[in-house]
């Protein structure tokens, strides 16, 4: 892994997507078959827009650093990453939680966590997104299913969730317009 995305100048927009892994088929009566063939990865695009060159320098640094899809590093996604609810405290996981699951128990937790909001367990890189609210320690309904076993006494990551990324591609350009500005946009998929 090769650092943190620069926090600053701040993103103008972002796209956000939920890439699944299917299998269909459809008949020639319209009868349509989908098989889940399992994995499940985040995926966004982030523009900025009107940048000084001396604005942009650190970021295309920063990209350049990557070696393309060579490298991995983390990222704090404005909005994106950021709780809705008001949970508060140190939450952990209650039970051992195996591959697959999709409630995890929890406690420690003051407040509520809100269904659309990131979170991410300590004990590996996978983000998960809350499915339905809870207010208070019990079960938390996630989806994707569990990627990595996780252990009793897990730290779960609820605020500033970082995703830990790579670039979407090989090749990175800008567009430097009139008055020296540029505009940029870079694509993004969850390393995982």
């Amino acid at each position: 892994m090769s650092g943190t995305y620069p926090s600053t100048p701040i993103f103008q927009s972002i796209g956000f997507r939920s890439q699944h892994y299917n299998l269909s088929s459809e008949s020639v009566s319209g009868r349509t078959q989908v098989r889940n063939i399992g994995g499940q990865r985040f995926e966004f695009s982030a523009s900025y827009s009107s940048l000084k060159r001396s604005e942009f320098a650190p970021v295309h640094a920063f990209i350049m650093s990557q070696r393309g899809m060579a490298e991995t590093f983390t990222i704090v996604l404005p909005e994106i990453s950021s709780q809705t609810g008001n949970a508060a405290g140190s939450v952990l996981t209650s039970v051992d939680e195996a591959i697959g699951q999709t409630t995890i128990s929890i406690d420690g937790l003051t407040g509520t966590l809100k269904a659309g909001d990131m979170i991410k367990f300590d004990n590996h890189s996978k983000v998960y997104m809350i499915t339905v609210d809870l207010t208070g320690a019990g079960d938390l309904s996630i989806q994707p299913a569990l990627k990595v076993a996780v252990p009793n006494d897990t730290a779960l990551v609820y605020d500033s969730v970082p995703f830990t990324v790579r670039l979407n591609n090989d090749v990175q350009e800008y567009a430097l317009g009139s008055a020296s500005l540029v505009d940029y946009e870079v694509d993004f998929i969850e390393a995982v």
